[in-house]
């Protein structure tokens, strides 16, 4: 670890070394998700979370040529107001280390510092996937590579539901990734609890998820895992008056001239505009129940250790 551009917070390092849960945390909620303070406010209620479970938080960016691991107050405030950060995938994470740029890590770059620094576990919102109309624009978040590749266990509310959820089901089958249903037979859609498509695999507890991660790494079988973890029942909005809200979003962005990285940020905006701000209390929620299940399963991972 001595020779890699990595900075790892003294409680995150202790935490690892004493094999006590460690969840990682992403920061691209902080520098594109939300304005300031609000961004700090939710990064340190999602920190929060995991601590609530017994575990300790690893909020991960890049910062002065390092992969920082843990950001403590000064770091989190100085990139939450910093301009021009990058939004770091596989591609460009590399560069923002050598250039000295600040970047914040999406779930592929998070994954990536995570496995790095050791951690396990990693909680999130929603993770990437494939882009509706990607069979023409071929529009596929690095989401998806990254987690057949990387030994990461991923929390999330199921993919973001602007996506094709299908085909992004039928990527994550391609590259062996067990899709899990917390507590649920159905593949979670980020704002609404069902999707319509079933999960393939459903796990209800800690114990049960480190017993199958076990026998996974037994069977010498590589990769990450994706936890489907359906947002709170108080705080869900239905998939059917979702939909349209999303199309609308998709069509505006397509004739605005989005693409690439513009394309996630750009329709969450408006989304956020014709929910009247409900999808950003819908997202608030959704993290800090997949932080708290992510503190879960990391316990249950460090008790079996």
């Amino acid at each position: 670890m001595t020779s890699l551009p990595l900075v790892v917070a003294d409680e995150v390092a202790a935490a690892l070394a004493a094999h006590r849960p460690v969840v990682a945390l992403e920061s691209t909620i902080v520098t594109h998700g939300l304005p300031w303070p609000d961004n700090v406010a939710v990064a340190r209620e999602v920190e929060a979370a995991v601590r609530a479970g017994g575990a300790i938080p690893a909020t991960i960016a890049v910062l002065d040529g390092a992969i920082v691991v843990g950001l403590d107050d000064a770091r989190l405030e100085r990139l939450a107001q910093a301009q021009g950060v990058m939004k770091l995938s596989r591609a460009d994470l590399a560069f923002a280390v050598s250039s000295r740029r600040p970047g914040s890590t999406t779930v592929a770059a998070t994954m990536i510092c995570a496995h790095l620094a050791g951690i396990e576990v990693f909680a999130t919102g929603g993770i990437g996937g494939v882009h509706r109309g990607a069979e023409t624009t071929f529009d596929v978040s690095a989401d998806l590579k990254e987690l057949g590749r990387t030994p990461v266990v991923v929390v999330s509310a199921g993919a973001k539901a602007l996506l094709d959820l299908p085909k992004t089901l039928e990527v994550l089958e391609t590259e062996g990734v067990p899709v899990i249903g917390w507590g649920t037979d159905d593949f979670p859609a980020f704002w609404s609890r069902v999707s319509g498509l079933p999960a393939p695999l459903r796990i209800d507890d800690g114990a049960s998820f480190a017993a199958f991660w076990r026998a996974r790494k037994s069977l010498g079988i590589g990769g990450g895992a994706l936890i489907g973890n359906p947002v709170p029942v108080a705080f869900e909005i239905s998939r059917a008056e979702m939909e349209p809200v999303v199309e609308a979003a998709i069509a505006r962005a397509d004739a605005e001239g989005v693409r690439a990285k513009d394309v996630t940020p750009r329709l969450l905006s408006l989304i956020l505009e014709a929910t009247a701000g409900r999808s950003l209390v819908t997202n608030r929620a959704l993290i800090l129940s997949n932080a708290a299940v992510a503190a879960e399963i990391a316990g249950a991972l460090a008790r079996g250790a």
